[in-house]
């Protein structure tokens, strides 16, 4: 096989170059001073039930990992959504209001840091009321409030870079409000908008299985907590697989759109 060949394979043969040494560590670790942690092929024999049938549901808590993966996946895309409804504005308005940013930034700059883990309880005293929807809603804010800050932050940058001669065109034009956003604002802001929605979908899928973790609801979160409990490390390395899994897939997913956006 030719030098030229090899480099074409370079994207897939470095990645499975990097699989097969972190199972040679995790091999060894087990074999030596990692005594309790199971090995690769321990692991795949208590869990390839859960792989090889991804969508079978033998209980509310005992499902194919698939299935557990959509739950965790329609509740991120819920809570994405309202983030990106939520946080595009304010970006918007960060960017383009001084008075608006001396006002909310320092808020911001509060309330960014904050931990789901700390969010999560507030959520659910927050929609105590809606009864059994309580937990999903409370996920759902905590999705939202620590999702959107990245598109906040990037869409203001975004507004703020906007070359001045693109606003001078259009009040020549004499443009609408309504007609420069839409047809100068928002098109110059793509690339930073999407580069925070990007930022915002990873934290969201971080947020889930926290928030799976804390309420016990079915998703890839809930089972891993589950199985914690239960001692059952090998279902642990299976759902610690799967986040990383589609948390990649998803940046991969959201990377190729922003790229086309870019260029466009």
């Amino acid at each position: 096989m030719n030098q030229s060949v090899l480099k074409k394979l370079d994207w897939l043969l470095l990645p499975l170059i990097g699989v097969g040494v972190v199972l040679l560590l995790w091999q060894i670790s087990c074999a030596t001073w990692a005594k309790e942690l199971p090995s690769p092929a321990k692991t795949w024999a208590t869990s390839k039930d859960y792989v090889l049938k991804p969508f079978e549901k033998r209980g509310e808590m005992d499902q194919g990992i698939l299935r557990f993966t959509w739950y965790s996946l329609t509740l991120v895309a819920k809570g994405y959504a309202l983030a990106l409804i939520i946080g595009t504005p304010i970006g918007f308005f960060l960017g383009l209001s001084k008075t608006f940013t001396k006002t909310f930034d320092p808020i911001i700059q509060v309330l960014r840091p904050v931990s789901p883990l700390a969010w999560l309880p507030l959520g659910l005293v927050l929609f105590l009321s809606a009864g059994k929807n309580a937990s999903e809603l409370g996920a759902l804010f905590t999705i939202a409030i620590c999702a959107m800050w990245p598109t906040v932050l990037n869409t203001a940058v975004g507004v703020r870079a906007i070359p001045q001669d693109y606003l001078n065109v259009a009040k020549v034009l004499k443009l609408s409000r309504t007609k420069t956003l839409f047809k100068v604002m928002i098109p110059a802001t793509l690339p930073y908008m999407f580069t925070g929605f990007r930022l915002s979908l990873g934290i969201a899928w971080l947020v889930i299985v926290a928030a799976e973790m804390l309420t016990g609801r079915p998703g890839v979160g809930g089972f891993l907590w589950q199985e914690y409990n239960a001692l059952i490390y090998e279902h642990i390395i299976l759902c610690i697989i799967t986040i990383g899994v589609v948390g990649f897939v998803l940046d991969r997913l959201m990377s190729v759109v922003e790229r086309r956006f870019k260029t466009a």
